[in-house]
């Protein structure tokens, strides 16, 4: 193993996290053959097949459940060495590294440049994720810092709400329903609901905001794309549950109509996340603080008002 580099544990670990390698390729920005090729070599170091493939499936052989370990741990010595060396760049010269749940897309993309222009020589790093990939992202280290609405319970997880996340329902702008006050929720669920997957944030918020009503929701569709749903309701497939930061295009537009229901807006929190063991870089704790600081503030310039 003296001749095995970082890049070659690196890319071992991500076909091993995946079970794919088409899916660690699209990961890393290779193409699956330089992975394929990778592992080859990794496994000729070794003297050790890493993984054996059955049907379509792929499994680590009892050689690269051993070998994951160790990788694991040597990627994370060379993460804490990084992290701790940025101690001597400062913010200036750190990278920022960001993983947000889908709904933070229609404006996080803006704050990170609100703080880049703050702080000249930031290098920065955004990636989207559902609410399985985010936390995933984190567990492993992947990401110095996590924005979503439902922080991770567990002990090693630090969390501070920075700015209110409001969730409506909205219906296309010629529904039956837009423009009537006060619509009982026994009402509205007898509409035809498009939602998200269950497991996601906005299906989380959707059980928060129903309460006991949810039984009774009419799903005519399960989507996992925020973008996809908005269509559907645009062309009259029914009503949905979704974040206020989402759809802010559309109420300009006048494609969709935020419905006056009872109990509605639902309003949750941002919270940002990181693990309570990780040293935070000094341009990660700065971020951190430049979203409790003025991140409500931002939000609200950027998208308000998006909602009644």
């Amino acid at each position: 193993m003296k001749h095995a580099t970082l890049r070659q544990l690196k890319v071992f670990e991500a076909v091993a996290r995946h079970l794919s390698f088409s899916r660690a390729a699209a990961e890393l920005h290779l193409t699956q053959p330089a992975v394929s090729t990778q592992i080859k070599t990794l496994e000729g170091h070794a003297g050790l097949v890493l993984f054996e493939q059955l049907g379509k499936k792929v499994y680590l052989t009892p050689g690269g459940a051993e070998l994951l370990y160790h990788s694991r741990a040597i990627i994370q010595q060379f993460q804490e060495a990084e992290e701790a060396l940025t101690q001597f760049r400062g913010i200036a010269g750190g990278k920022l590294n960001v993983a947000v749940i889908s709904a933070g897309d229609y404006f996080f993309p803006r704050l990170m440049v609100e703080f880049a222009r703050r702080h000249p020589g930031v290098k920065l790093n955004l990636t989207v994720h559902n609410r399985a990939e985010l936390l995933e992202r984190l567990a492993s280290n992947q990401t110095d810092l996590a924005v979503m609405v439902r922080p991770p319970q567990q002990g090693d997880a630090a969390h501070a709400a920075f700015a209110p996340h409001p969730y409506v329902i909205v219906a296309p702008q010629q529904h039956p329903l837009a423009g009537e006050r006060r619509i009982p929720v026994e009402r509205i669920v007898q509409e035809p609901f498009v939602v998200r997957e269950r497991g996601s944030d906005t299906w989380n918020s959707m059980e928060d905001g129903f309460g006991a009503h949810l039984e009774r929701l009419n799903v005519a569709m399960e989507i996992r794309s925020t973008e996809t749903i908005k269509q559907a309701v645009i062309a009259g497939m029914g009503v949905a549950f979704l974040s206020a930061h989402t759809i802010s295009q559309e109420l300009k537009a006048g494609s969709l109509v935020v419905l006056d229901v009872e109990g509605f807006p639902v309003m949750l929190n941002w919270y940002v996340v990181h693990r309570k063991n990780k040293r935070l870089p000094p341009v990660a704790q700065a971020f951190k603080n430049f979203l409790l600081s003025d991140g409500a503030a931002l939000i609200e310039q950027y998208l308000a008002p998006t909602y009644a």
